[in-house]
């Protein structure tokens, strides 16, 4: 536990053991699935319309707020119909061979991205991670990965979330891919949000490396990238250059939400 909340510091699937609820791994594996299944198999309440009973996001609500979107296959920022890259990725291609969002970060998700990370709400890991799933091009992505990693959150940020969003969306996207050891935040940086583009690149440079030892689990392997909301694209970025120069032959990002 960090702060008295879980800490995702183990391999995918696995929860360190606690000091002050030192049950063994298996239980509290057991445990967290047996949670999810309850989760699910309840009746909810839709987290966008509010609509009782619904699924967590109801069919209504992603089809009026998630219609997929024509986006440049490196940057996914918006681009016309029938137009593969924008002029950016043209002339300066990013270190991602394809990169896909689900949705654009406005309303609702921006708010209900916001109450998901900073609200202890890890229960809506399971109909974010399926609307990402269902972005043209994710599946085929995630079935040709051969690792699935999740961006790593500082010490620090973990402490006060009490979860690794990143990390709980790439289970429920991809749970016997996902490596929470291989990919490692070298050091904490300020937030991004509060950053313009070129102060948001020499804030994360250098922030992300491979685990000493795991380079050869990377090299010439297909490596998909998780993170919930992509701005500059500066985070991605920085750990896509760590993955390259460690071998990896391939580099996708899949991101829940896209700023536009």
């Amino acid at each position: 536990m960090v702060g008295g909340r879980w800490s995702d510091m183990g391999e995918a699937g696995e929860y360190i053991d606690s000091p002050r609820l030192p049950w063994p791994r298996p239980q509290v594996t057991l445990f967290r699935t047996l949670l999810d299944r309850l989760t699910t198999a309840l009746p909810s309440q839709c987290a966008v319309c509010h609509a009782w009973p619904a699924q967590a996001l109801c069919e209504a609500c992603v089809v009026r707020f998630a219609q997929p979107r024509p986006r440049c296959r490196s940057c996914a920022l918006p681009v016309p119909q029938g137009v593969e890259r924008c002029g950016a990725c043209i002339k300066q291609a990013p270190p991602l061979d394809l990169c896909l969002a689900a949705v654009a970060y406005e309303y609702p998700w921006s708010g209900l991205i916001a109450r998901y990370k900073f609200g202890a709400s890890p229960g809506w890991s399971q109909a974010l991670a399926l609307l990402m799933r269902s972005t043209p091009w994710a599946e085929p992505a995630l079935d040709a990965a051969d690792l699935v990693l999740p961006m790593p959150l500082s010490h620090e940020r973990l402490r006060e979330r009490g979860f690794n969003q990143a990390l709980e969306l790439a289970r429920h996207l991809a749970p016997g891919k996902t490596r929470s050891d291989v990919l490692l935040r070298l050091h904490d940086t300020p937030a991004q949000s509060s950053l313009p583009r070129a102060a948001r690149l020499r804030n994360v440079r250098g922030a992300f490396g491979v685990v000493p030892g795991r380079e050869r689990e990377i090299d010439g392997r297909h490596v998909l990238l998780v993170d919930d909301v992509m701005t500059s694209g500066a985070s991605l970025y920085t750990a896509a250059q760590a993955l390259r120069a460690a071998g990896a032959a391939h580099i996708t990002g899949l991101v829940l939400a896209r700023t536009e």
